[in-house]
């Protein structure tokens, strides 16, 4: 018979990853995701009353989502079948739904955990749902990608959505404690180069227990965060430019921007360029925020994300991407007015309210004696010859009201712009006054 019946644990648990000697056994060994586990949370109830709910556990990479949902089929008395969309088809599925159906005829259930389940199209997620109904699977999808956008609706109403969360310091704390104990000494880095592996790890409890057992491996001493960095790689960032990683961002530069917060707003920016994010791309939404969010408080904020977009364009990475973080450094530092968009927005509105009004004949040109008799031009005040270079004529339609859209703030430039207003206003009232006695 062949030795490898007798070959030891210890023996076995030499060529498994740390990541796998570390998994826990119990749900009470998971790290991180308290808010689901302690006493009154989601996981925990259901499992009070020795039940489980289909549900979709939505979470970043390394979180225990695979882990979370074998042990609950252990805690419950379920039988774990495991598949992932990436690798499964429709063919797939029929086998599993048959098996789980035979199995629930003989006094089994079964949790299906099903990997990556967003990967799954409309028409074969859809497939889940009379399985799920009649109760032949219980449903545990992990996603790491938000499941309002990426599953159906009818799927949803079926499921809970648990958010399972990133490793935070702590967590990972107590991941190192745990690798620390089963090796019987500390991991060699000084405390510095300690708090940069957490950084490293970027929330991925797997990566990190990676980079882990590399270090032990490397049978280093003492290491500060240069010689830590020469022996580890940064974990890839968690950003996928046509998913929700790349709008969350994008959002987020943009809120910085509007609430003036420089230092936020670059950080923002640079951890889309370090997600490989197309910079044009980015100074589009620096342009768009340039009229919408700064205005006429500051007219010179266009011309420098426009300067940024040739400068980019001219120059390439990395040189042009100084030129973009001038323009967010510019537009986070200005002074901000939303005026001009809310006037442009209830024009907009004016115009389709009213329909088709005609302007006023004075203000239209009469290049025929049609029109001369008509009465076009008629009465025509030309501004620079009027006192005040104002007429303060009525330019809307006569058949309707004057409204005012445009409100500049008392910040930036409009401060200036709301003088001149209120000064052509009372020229327009006395002139009216005048006009009418």
């Amino acid at each position: 018979m062949s030795d490898l019946f007798n070959k030891s644990n210890e023996e076995f648990d030499k060529g498994r990853p740390l990541a796998d000697l570390l998994r826990p056994q119990s749900l009470k060994e998971v790290v991180g995701q308290d808010h689901l586990l302690e006493e009154g949370g989601p996981l925990q109830t259901m499992l009070e009353a020795d039940w489980l709910a289909s549900m979709i556990l939505w979470g970043p990479p390394g979180t225990g989502k695979t882990t979370i949902a074998r042990l609950l089929a252990e805690q419950v008395n379920l039988y774990f079948e495991q598949i992932s969309a990436v690798f499964s088809g429709v063919a797939d599925l029929r086998k599993v739904f048959e098996a789980a159906k035979i199995r629930r005829q003989n006094g089994k259930a079964t949790l299906l955990f099903v990997d990556e389940i967003h990967r799954f199209n409309r028409s074969q997620q859809d497939g889940f749902l009379p399985y799920v109904e009649d109760g032949t699977i219980t449903l545990v999808g992990a996603t790491t990608e938000n499941p309002s956008f990426e599953l159906n609706g009818a799927l949803l109403s079926r499921c809970q959505v648990l958010v399972l969360q990133r490793h935070d310091a702590a967590s990972l704390s107590q991941l190192l404690a745990k690798a620390e104990s089963l090796q019987g000494r500390k991991i060699p880095l000084q405390e510095e180069a300690r708090q940069q592996l957490f950084d490293l790890a970027d929330g991925d409890g797997r990566f990190f227990l990676n980079m882990v057992e590399m270090l032990f491996k490397a049978e280093k001493e003492n290491l500060d965060s240069k010689q830590l960095l020469e022996l580890v790689t940064k974990k890839a960032p968690a950003y996928d430019k046509d998913r929700e990683g790349h709008y969350n961002l994008i959002s987020a530069l943009h809120k910085s921007l509007r609430g003036s917060d420089v230092d936020a707003a670059l950080y923002w920016f640079s951890r889309m360029m370090d997600g490989g994010e197309d910079p044009l791309y980015i100074v589009r939404r620096l342009v768009r925020f340039a009229v919408e969010d700064i205005g006429m408080a500051d007219p010179n904020a266009l011309l420098q994300a426009n300067a940024a977009k040739e400068a980019y364009q001219f120059l390439g990475s990395p040189e042009g991407d100084l030129a973009v973080a001038q323009a967010v450094i510019y537009l986070a530092t200005a002074p901000k007015s939303n005026a001009a968009y809310n006037a442009f927005k209830q024009a907009r509105g004016a115009a389709k309210k009213y329909g088709s009004h005609m302007p006023p004949k004075h203000i239209l040109n009469a290049p025929t004696q049609m029109m001369k008799t008509l009465g076009y031009a008629e009465g025509y005040e030309y501004d620079h010859n009027a006192e005040d270079g104002f007429s303060g004529q009525n330019y809307f339609p006569e058949s309707m009201q004057r409204e005012n859209y445009y409100q500049p703030v008392a910040r930036g430039f409009e401060r200036d712009i709301a003088k001149r207003l209120e000064y052509w206003e009372k020229l327009r009232h006395k002139k009216q006054q005048k006009g009418s006695s």
